[in-house]
């Protein structure tokens, strides 16, 4: 009798492990990464001859190097600085190098970034000359006692953390100066020359279910007198929180400051039970187009699900998780 209780407590035991490692290996496989550059999309005859393939190769080279600190064991807020970094990099987005020019010819650049863990968060507004304007934010949110700083004050303190600067000339390309040019010249509106290319962000969750998310951008073109969109603006471009979700938006900034869109989508799956892709259609689909706001988002949640929802024509979006998913697409289908 003695033996087979200490058989029935061993088997028990055993299960008991078994199940546990289990449930471990599921939570440490659990790793997904959405990027975004931009919502509204280019008209498919404006892709070039190779139809595309070069956004999409930048948007494939940022998704990959975003998932493997992920596969490597890396945290998400790693993920999606080395996501946006990229993006902020590739002179096809409007983020960093071709970005869209302000009123005055020169490049304006904004970004963000959020930790869903312990809410962290930095913001900077108004750069002309740091590199990589998400590396600024992450060191705002890291290494000072403030969220948000602007303009020459947020480059001086860019100074203090060693980081790039660069001549403003180097943010500039021939493709968004002659978009300006269209703009002031009277030949397009301002509005249609967003259509091309927005800003650009990352949402991940890591391997310990903390999530993170990031934005960069330019803004618009033609933009005037210190105009800041909703990229830099935490709870409406940008917002993170382990409660809930991670969000990243991009399009018509006006629209998602006042409607404050990636909070409410946390709100509404912290608050409401939601699940995040009912969360993040209403939001977007719902009362973004009630309000007359066009754009799109990038989420995922602490348990690996990701939303790629939009109200343009399109949006140049990825994703990929542990699952074996992956995605990288330009229009709806």
């Amino acid at each position: 009798m003695r033996i087979t209780s200490i058989t029935m407590l061993l088997i028990a035991f055993s299960s008991i492990t078994v199940a546990t490692t289990a449930s471990a290996e599921k939570r440490k496989n659990m790793v997904a990464i959405a990027i975004h550059g931009g919502a509204g999309v280019i008209p498919r005859d404006q892709l070039g001859p190779d139809d595309g393939a070069s956004y999409r190769a930048g948007l494939s080279e940022a998704l990959d190097a975003g998932y493997a600190v992920l596969a490597a064991g890396g945290n998400s807020l790693d993920a999606v600085t080395t996501a946006v970094r990229l993006l902020e990099d590739n002179p096809l987005f409007n983020a960093g190098k071709g970005a869209v020019l302000a009123h005055d010819g020169y490049a304006e650049l904004d970004a963000s970034i959020m930790e869903g863990r312990t809410l962290a968060a930095g913001a900077v507004t108004g750069l002309r000359h740091v590199k990589n304007p998400i590396d600024l934010a992450r060191r705002v949110m890291e290494n000072s006692p403030h969220v948000f700083l602007s303009g020459a004050g947020a480059e001086e303190f860019a100074l203090t953390q060693d980081l790039t600067l660069v001549p403003n000339e180097y943010f500039v390309t021939p493709t968004r100066k002659r978009q300006l040019e269209r703009v002031l010249q009277g030949r397009v509106q301002a509005r249609n020359e967003l259509q091309g290319l927005g800003t650009v962000g990352a949402v991940a969750v890591d391997a310990q279910g903390n999530i993170s998310a990031a934005t960069s951008t330019g803004g618009m073109t033609n933009k005037r007198w210190g105009r800041i969109g909703d990229a830099p603006v935490i709870g409406a471009g940008t917002y993170a929180n382990n409660a809930s979700c991670a969000v990243s938006a991009t399009g018509h900034g006006e629209y998602f400051i006042r409607s404050v869109v990636a909070y409410d989508i946390c709100a509404l799956v912290e608050y409401r039970g939601w699940t995040l892709e009912k969360a993040a259609k209403e939001v977007v689909h719902g009362k973004l187009i009630q309000r007359g706001g066009e754009g799109g988002i990038i989420a995922v949640d602490p348990q690996g699900n990701v939303a790629m929802q939009f109200n343009s024509p399109g949006m140049f979006r990825g994703m990929r998780d542990s699952a074996g998913r992956r995605e990288i697409a330009i229009y709806e289908k």
